[in-house]
């Protein structure tokens, strides 16, 4: 007999919980939860029914403020000591994945701390999506179930109808990502090589591919402030590209993000709602994760595969 399935939701991400509910069916609903705030800050989540016996899977992106991870972490601590039969993450944005390494001397490897601290809570198992980098499910001591977005954004390109299709990488490390996505649309394939005199800022691009007379998709894990996609684009367009498009599954968009994207030639930015999105330009293009997330969460709770969910 299954344990019981009960959904809970962090504050930043009850719309996406909500979403992941109502796709989910079978008369499931959103549980009851409430956060108590301390005049200095501190906080303290609840649960306010029962989770006793119960599978609980608890949704929370944790793009900053970093309070968003703390609660997460919290609500598995709640759960486990109130007696949850397993408590499952879904964190379609796990924030921290950009320090995977020591890239410098003196660093922290942010990823794999909270990856820690997130065991040491409780929590029996993650579900994610398209991480910064793979080996980030290593540093987890129970079983990952890391989505693909590519399942939502490779039928979304191929409806475009566009000819000539290139997919390209903002950076080489994206080149794994982009070949896979040039594979499935069977389109050609671009890579940017860049430079970065410091964090968040592009020192110098070059594009290696052919791209004259090509519609041009970049693809990538996230978009932050939009420096490198929106330089990439230019440089393409300048060597001869119709059209440049973006699709990235995290729109952190901090910073200058919309203004650039408003300002530059890129035609469309076409994301997830992994993380809020601010209905300000016209060009991003939203695509709800909550069926994709909805059909992962129904194969795991009744241990079926879910490989066949993946496309990348």
């Amino acid at each position: 007999m299954e344990s019981p399935i009960k959904f809970f939701s962090g504050e930043a991400s009850r719309y996406l919980a909500e979403d992941i509910v109502t796709n989910y069916g079978q008369g499931a609903k959103l549980g009851d939860s409430s956060i108590i705030r301390f005049s200095d800050g501190e906080f303290q989540p609840s649960f306010n029914e029962s989770v006793r016996g119960c599978t609980v899977f608890i949704v929370q992106s944790t793009f900053p403020p970093t309070e968003n991870m703390i609660e997460l972490m919290l609500m598995v601590d709640a759960a486990k000591r109130a007696s949850a039969y397993k408590v499952v993450a879904v964190i379609p944005y796990f924030g921290f994945a950009r320090q995977d390494r020591k890239d410098k001397p003196r660093v922290s490897i942010g990823a794999k701390l909270m990856a820690d601290i997130l065991t040491a809570s409780g929590v029996d198992r993650v579900m994610t999506m398209d991480l910064h980098a793979d080996q980030i499910q290593g540093f987890f001591n129970v079983p990952v179930d890391h989505v693909f977005a590519s399942a939502l954004f490779v039928p979304y390109i191929r409806n475009l109808g566009l000819e000539d299709l290139v997919i390209a990488s903002p950076d080489m490390g994206g080149s794994k990502r982009a070949k896979a996505y040039s594979h499935f649309l069977n389109a050609g394939m671009a890579i940017s090589h860049k430079s970065r005199e410091k964090e968040n800022q592009v020192g110098e691009m070059k594009v290696i591919g052919e791209v004259e007379g090509k519609n041009v998709i970049i693809v990538d894990d996230m978009i932050d402030t939009a420096g490198t996609v929106c330089l990439a684009a230019d440089i393409m367009l300048d060597m001869g590209a119709k059209s440049v498009r973006v699709a990235a599954t995290h729109p952190v968009l901090s910073g200058p993000a919309y203004e650039r994207i408003e300002k530059s030639k890129i035609s469309q930015v076409i994301v997830t709602n992994s993380i809020p999105v601010k209905p300000i330009s016209s060009k991003v293009e939203v695509l709800s994760i909550g069926e994709l997330f909805a059909n992962i969460i129904s194969k795991v709770y009744t241990h079926k595969s879910i490989s066949t969910t993946f496309i990348v």
